[in-house]
């Protein structure tokens, strides 16, 4: 049995969760998502919490129990509370600016990046003097959060030498020692 599908959601003060056949939508005070569900799953609300049930012990079925089970956590938490993805931009003459949903990158490139980005995520950038810019990316839904963060900072990864390029805040980098020098 899956640990994870096992497990119950439970359902916060202020949501809302709605069955109708294969698909789950959930509504909250930041959103509203919907799901759409494998027919092997089933689900049933009991007193503020939701439970996942599988047709079988096939491995597809298995598989499945756990996913869906994580997919609707995850609609629920970002519906109550949103998710947040906070990247760094570092380099010299590395900027990032944000004019309602356009985020304008300065990346070293002979030309900067202009990302539009979707109506259900907020941007906001902070520049400090002396310290790299750093951009937040906020939504109730964190796929799309996720995939932005990830086609943001595919723009410049940054390098194992000195660092520079666009990661996530806390993200651990693999460094390397530079060429030795001559005798």
């Amino acid at each position: 049995m899956s640990r994870i599908g096992k497990s119950p959601v439970t359902i916060p003060s202020g949501v809302e969760v709605k069955v109708d056949g294969n698909v789950v939508s959930v509504k909250g005070p930041k959103g509203e998502l919907t799901q759409e569900m494998d027919s092997a799953i089933s689900m049933s609300i009991e007193d503020g919490t939701i439970s996942f049930t599988r047709e079988s012990d096939a491995p597809d079925h298995r598989a499945k129990h756990g996913l869906y089970r994580a997919l609707v956590q995850n609609m629920v938490v970002g519906v109550s509370e949103g998710f947040k993805k906070e990247l760094e931009v570092i380099g010299v003459g590395y900027r990032a600016n944000a004019q309602g949903q356009k985020l304008e990158l300065s990346l070293g490139y002979s030309h900067p990046f202009v990302i539009e980005l979707p109506k259900e995520i907020k941007v906001s950038t902070v520049s400090e003097k002396g310290k790299a810019p750093i951009v937040t990316l906020e939504s109730h839904d964190k796929q799309l959060v996720g995939q932005v963060a990830a086609k943001i900072r595919s723009l410049r990864k940054p390098e194992p030498y000195k660092g520079k390029g666009v990661k996530y805040v806390g993200e651990e980098l693999r460094r390397k020692a530079g060429k030795a020098a001559a005798k």
